[in-house]
């Protein structure tokens, strides 16, 4: 099997590695030419240009993107477009909006071209080995790329989950539970933090995540996080978002589906760009730690 790999930044890069853990052999492109340097240190083979990379896989080829939602993917699978055979595969594994994945597909199917929407969690760890991954696009060809989820996801890691749209769909709502997860860790270690108790906020992660109700990987993070800066000083309180939190808001309200805990942690991510509080400094860490999203320094 080989796959061609747009994109090498913290997600694209470690999906290379894991793809060469398994012996897929890749093929890699990204502007950075640093990047096209560094993978090369992994097996995969650097294309100088998105027209050398196509060119370099034998048909019927399959792509996978992972850039940028928005304009960097949209410029990405037009350029492809026009470079591409009937046949071809083209994943987009990034943070894109469901609608945007149908509307691809659409104009990709009109050229004979196989279009998949890959949702893609478990942050850089993830990546870079056992991830997950959800998948929409055209079940009668999805068998051709299931050995590749298969051999990169975790065990029971990996879902067909129906037409185009639905793989970006079901990660869009899969980062709405996300974010109120994550409140909900944030708001009790500032309630922990006001309490006039004298708590080790490390220790106190590290015991919940051992055995408690509301253990899980966001807890470990957590642990981490406070491991390296116990009151999280160092960083602001300002909760950056994608934009998956209010799109999944967005249709919940389209759908008449009550989302009180999502909708409030959204709020609150918006409300985290004034003065910091603890909650928005746990909610910025855990992203860091599990994604290696930027945090705003103190």
């Amino acid at each position: 099997m080989d796959i061609g790999m747009i994109g090498l930044g913290k997600m694209g890069m470690n999906l290379v590695q894991n793809m060469r853990d398994h012996d897929i052999d890749v093929v890699a492109y990204d502007l950075n030419a640093a990047a096209r340097t560094t993978v090369t240190e992994y097996g995969a083979r650097a294309a100088a240009s998105l027209k050398d990379l196509v060119a370099a896989l034998a048909p019927p080829r399959t792509i996978w993107v992972m850039v940028p939602a928005g304009t960097p993917t949209e410029q990405t699978i037009s350029t492809l477009a026009e470079l591409l055979n009937p046949d071809d595969i083209v994943i987009d594994g990034g943070n894109s909006y469901y609608q945007d994945s149908r509307r691809r597909a659409a104009a990709l199917t009109a050229q004979g071209i196989h279009f998949f929407d890959a949702g893609t969690s478990g942050g850089m760890a993830g990546a870079r080995q056992n991830g997950n991954f959800m998948i929409g696009g055209e079940a009668d060809v999805f068998p051709r790329i299931a050995p590749l989820f298969q051999a990169i996801a975790e065990t029971d890691g990996y879902l067909y989950t129906g037409p185009a749209g639905s793989g970006h769909f079901l990660k869009m709502v899969h980062n709405g539970i996300e974010y109120g997860m994550m409140q909900a860790i944030g708001e009790g270690f500032e309630v922990l933090a006001k309490s006039g108790y004298d708590y080790d906020n490390a220790a106190v992660a590290k015991m919940w995540n051992h055995g408690s109700v509301i253990r899980s990987w966001l807890m470990e993070l957590a642990q981490n996080a406070f491991s390296t800066d116990p009151e999280l000083s160092a960083i602001k309180g300002v909760m950056h978002s994608s934009g998956e939190g209010a799109w999944t808001v967005e249709e919940a309200i389209r759908l008449h589906v009550p989302t009180p805990a999502i909708s409030a942690a959204l709020m609150a991510r918006y409300r985290s760009e004034e003065p910091d509080a603890m909650t928005g400094k746990v909610v910025a860490a855990l992203r860091n730690q599990f994604g290696g999203h930027a945090v705003d320094p103190q």
